[in-house]
């Protein structure tokens, strides 16, 4: 039986969908919901929404503030100097790598105004992630902050970089970027054309490019956007609006999904704040919420974690903040009512997206998250399809487990320069294969309960086991390695590994990770390596049998 809560919001989304509502729908070539009366490409999205926003302060950085007309003036002028100066053209990659700060939203900003593609780079990663991925994409320009062009400029053509001081003022972080000139002509952009690569950890090892369009981006905003309108109707039709004007605390990464799809981008749309915070402090957070009267907060599980645990958290004033939302990873149930528990004033959510899907999926939320805390929700309706495939891609009947499959016009065009693992990605009638494994229920609500990829989701970064494998395999003392997720109460997961040398039986499994050090990212190190005295076991195909190890260290 559909809750309350549920038949309330199909009303009134029926009602802001309809004839006379405010969001128009209609259907691509594909029969797949698109938005017909909103800008279908970011260039005009951001004009149309920095206007209409034109003097609400947009960006919260330190003590500097940005309007939305602010931000739009810069990253026009930033995109005439792109094109003329620096010769940027429609099509090519403009590689960020920036922590989180005001110049990464102007040059992405003015990068998709340019025509060019925002080719958004993990800030978290070494030096050689960074050139697989600059390798595989070939940005004609890369803009760093000090940190990460360091590390990019000692595995690429440096005289492709340009490292902006983003401590300073905006002015003199984006001198460097104007020094050679503007006033070049901005290209016209249509939905089809592509707009963004981000980087997503594949069960093959090396990361692949996901590449999506104007149109699948914009769709995926206004499925968030749509929602919130349909939430903040719930609230007004009950008498209840919200009595502080919307902001966020952005405690993300905006090179993650989350951070650009639902949080930095559908901010354009619905005139919300964004407070920036340079890297994660639960006790900074704390205070920024009440300073700026944060009404909105998104991150990992973990992030909700430690504002509950902080020490300090009754020390300050966090009524404004209305609601504690959750993705890329799993929360675990009991955080659900500890949650209720310790913010009285802010009611839980959850969601469920891809980096292919452009953060679209499920949410679960209000009453109904702790009615079904288990749940990741219904679908983002009418934007989404979930089907659960069985064999030969059967679509399966409620409550029978299989691959959890997306259906959507937010779903990416393919992988960059991968058109098998592109194939592999998509059934014949274009739904995504998420390579988690689940049920819907009889309301209609998506249950995870499994993952068929060999991928580690460690704080919501994706690690591929086989790349953490490979880098184990760097070291010429290790003869075998196997690599896989055991639970973590803070991250969800961590990566493990268990190795064994043939040479050094009794190898140090300190010195072992001490290699790992400066090769791949700090997250993706594991948190326990064992060593083997023996050839680790094997199936009868000749392959690992991670199953067998991961039973015998699970509670290690």
């Amino acid at each position: 039986m559909p809750s309350e809560l549920d038949r309330k919001y199909d009303a009134v989304l029926a009602h802001v969908t309809g004839p006379e509502g405010r969001i128009q729908i209609g259907r691509d070539a594909h029969g797949r919901a698109i938005v017909t009366n909103l800008p279908a490409t970011l260039p005009l999205l951001f004009d149309a929404f920095c206007m209409l926003h034109a003097e609400t302060v947009a960006v919260v950085a330190g003590e500097e503030r940005l309007t939305f007309a602010d931000l739009n003036r810069e990253a026009t002028s930033l995109a005439a100097a792109l094109t003329a100066g620096w010769g940027i053209a429609k099509g090519d990659r403009v590689a960020i790598a920036m922590r989180n700060c005001p110049a990464w939203i102007l040059t992405y900003m003015a990068a998709l105004k340019a025509g060019a593609v925002a080719t958004l780079v993990n800030g978290w990663w070494q030096a050689e992630e960074m050139r697989h991925a600059l390798e595989l994409t070939e940005p004609a320009l890369i803009l760093a902050d000090g940190p990460r062009g360091a590390r990019i400029a000692a595995a690429c053509d440096p005289g492709k970089v340009v490292t902006l001081a983003i401590d300073r003022p905006i002015g003199e972080a984006l001198a460097p970027l104007h020094a050679r000139g503007g006033g070049g002509a901005l290209p016209e952009v249509a939905p089809e054309d592509d707009a963004t690569i981000l980087f997503t950890s594949g069960s093959t090892g090396l990361s692949k490019g996901a590449v999506s369009t104007h149109r699948a981006v914009t769709t995926g905003v206004y499925a968030y956007a749509l929602q919130l309108l349909t939430m903040l109707g719930i609230l007004e039709s009950e008498g209840r609006p919200p009595t502080n004007p919307p902001k966020t605390l952005v405690s993300v990464p905006l090179f993650h999904v989350t951070g650009e799809v639902p949080v930095l981008l559908n901010s354009f749309v619905i005139g919300r704040g964004m407070v920036l915070m340079p890297k994660w402090d639960p006790s900074e957070a704390l205070r920024l919420v009440e300073k700026e009267k944060v009404t909105y907060f998104v991150g990992v599980p973990t992030m909700s974690l430690e504002l509950m645990q902080a020490p300090d958290r009754d020390r300050y004033d966090l009524s404004s903040l209305t609601d504690i939302a959750a993705g890329g990873a799993a929360r675990p149930v009991s955080h659900v009512e500890r949650l209720q528990q310790s913010f009285r004033g802010a009611k839980p959510a959850l969601g469920y997206g891809l980096t292919e899907t452009n953060a679209v999926g499920c949410g679960n939320f209000w009453e109904n998250y702790a009615d079904k805390p288990a749940s990741t929700g219904r679908p983002h309706r009418p934007f989404v399809e979930v089907s659960i495939l069985g064999e030969g891609d059967r679509h399966l009947p409620p409550n029978e487990r299989g691959e959890i499959a997306i259906r959507t016009a937010a779903n990416i065009r393919g992988y960059w320069r991968d058109p098998a693992a592109t194939a592999a990605a998509f059934t014949a009638d274009l739904y995504l294969r998420t390579g988690d494994v689940g049920y819907v229920d009889e309301d209609g609500y998506l249950f995870i309960v499994d993952r068929k990829k060999d991928i580690i989701i460690r704080g919501g970064e994706n690690i591929s086991a086989q790349e953490v494998e490979a880098a184990l395999y760097g070291d010429p003392r290790v003869s075998e390695a196997a690599v896989f997720a055991i639970p973590d109460e803070r991250l969800g997961e961590a990566p493990a590994a268990v190795v064994y040398s043939e040479k050094e039986p009794d190898l140090d499994p300190e010195t072992i990770r001490a290699g790992l050090d400066g090769r791949i990212a700090p997250f993706k190190v594991p948190a326990r390596i064992w060593v083997e005295q023996a050839p680790l076991p094997k199936l009868g195909t000749g392959k690992i049998d991670k199953m067998a190890l991961r039973q015998k260290y699970h509670g290690a």
